[in-house]
């Protein structure tokens, strides 16, 4: 159906017509559907792919230009899994220099499969593709945009020196390297690491003396810094700043981490996303961030999605983000080691207990005590009946399981929501 108000949606509760399907994100379900209200207009989704964190935005899309309805931010896990993976590797190749039975490699003569993917990159495309599922399942979507790059790497063409007219045409000349650029440089000033102030483009080693306009060569400075350095060489520039100095040279070799996540999984997505049956549309970040600009957003990766593609404006956007962090669904191991490896405890056969299990939304009514109240979010569990749940205002830590309710069952996600910044900001 199509989404609708808060205040609609809790009218339709009181009377009876709906019922709740789901706590967060908050759906209900109508049990009827009168002739008046079986007009679907249908919605769009957008996608703004990272490495750490994922924005999705639901919208409206008619002639006047979009409306955001819903903002989804999506915390990704890919760097526990890939910090894992190592510790793993790293205890398995200790096994084999140590004084015990040889135990040889066994992934030397195994081949991976077309298409194959690390896992900490192949989460970034599942969990995405599965919230996108969940939204449809939830909400009319009748097409897909989705960020394919954070910057046209082959626009950048950052083999050659970027020269002529490429980036002197047009509305969006230079965004893509701007967009690389701000990446790159954390969006602070490389001499003095000033943020929230305008950062223009610098030459390391300025053109006046041999430096070409390579991307390896240009950084993000300040107007002061840019001023002061000038036609200075940056190795007189940062004479009494050694360490800067070092950092400068060091970093503006450096690729850059996260977007080869990013353009490593973008064909993943899109071909996950194609797989729906769906119309996708794809666009680069030096497109949406040329749109952010003629609207007036600010940075975020909820406004970013709702910014991908083709658009004349954006009319309003949601004042709240909904923050989904993948948790995961605990662990297959019962034995919990110490930081040497040797086994500390050993957790029970059942994940859960007295009804509940960690992970799980609960609301939580203590009558009387220290911790007397309503206490609601995520909750840990133990075999003894006292339970920890964490809020968003803490951990209330010793209450009795007598005392929790569930709203939801764990799904292998954390739920928070933060304000969504506005024009002001």
């Amino acid at each position: 159906m199509q989404p609708t108000s808060p205040a609609y949606a809790r009218k339709l509760l009181r009377s009876g017509r709906a019922a709740i399907h789901r706590h967060t994100p908050f759906a209900i379900r109508l049990r009827d559907r009168a002739a008046a209200d079986s007009t679907v207009h249908g919605v769009q989704v957008g996608i703004d792919p990272g490495s750490k964190h994922t924005g999705i935005s639901v919208f409206r899309a008619d002639s006047a230009g979009r409306s955001g309805l819903y903002s989804i931010q999506l915390d990704h896990r890919g760097g526990r899994i890939r910090d894992r993976l190592t510790a793993r590797a790293a205890l398995r190749r200790g096994r084999r220099g140590r004084n015990l039975r040889y135990r040889a490699p066994r992934f030397n003569n195994r081949t991976k499969p077309k298409g194959w993917l690390a896992p900490s990159l192949r989460h970034r495309v599942d969990t995405t593709m599965s919230w996108v599922v969940r939204l449809t399942r939830w909400a009319p979507v009748a097409a897909v945009h989705v960020e394919k790059v954070s910057f046209d790497t082959h626009a950048l063409s950052a083999g050659r020196p970027l020269e002529g007219v490429e980036y002197q045409q047009g509305t969006l000349a230079g965004y893509e390297v701007r967009e690389y650029l701000l990446a790159k440089w954390g969006r602070t000033c490389a001499y003095c690491g000033t943020t929230g102030v305008p950062l223009n483009l610098d030459h390391i080693h300025p053109r006046s003396r041999g430096g070409s306009d390579r991307i390896s060569n240009l950084c993000v400075a300040c107007i002061a810094c840019n001023q002061a350095k000038n036609a200075t060489p940056v190795e007189e520039f940062l004479a009494d700043r050694p360490k800067v100095l070092a950092r400068v040279l060091a970093q503006s070799k450096t690729p850059l981490r996260d977007a080869a996540a990013v353009n490593a999984t973008r064909w993943a997505l899109w071909r996950a996303l194609s797989a729906t049956g769906l119309p996708v549309a794809g666009a680069s970040g030096g497109r949406t961030k040329w749109n952010r600009s003629r609207t007036g957003a600010p940075k975020s990766h909820t406004l970013d999605a709702l910014h991908v593609g083709e658009l004349e404006t954006v009319i309003a956007w949601p004042p709240v983000v909904l923050v989904v962090t993948a948790t995961g669904r605990g662990t297959y191991a019962r034995t919990t080691p110490d930081r040497y490896g040797f086994p500390r405890l050993v957790r029970p056969r059942s994940k859960r207990h007295h009804g509940f299990q960690t992970g799980d939304l609960v609301r939580a009514t203590v009558p009387a005590g220290k911790k007397a109240g309503v206490h609601a979010g995520r909750v840990l569990v133990r075999s003894s009946g006292s339970f920890d749940i964490t809020t968003r205002h803490g951990r209330i830590t010793g209450i009795n399981h007598r005392h929790v309710r569930h709203l939801q069952r764990a799904d292998g996600y954390g739920y928070t929501t933060q304000k969504e910044a506005d024009r002001h900001d």
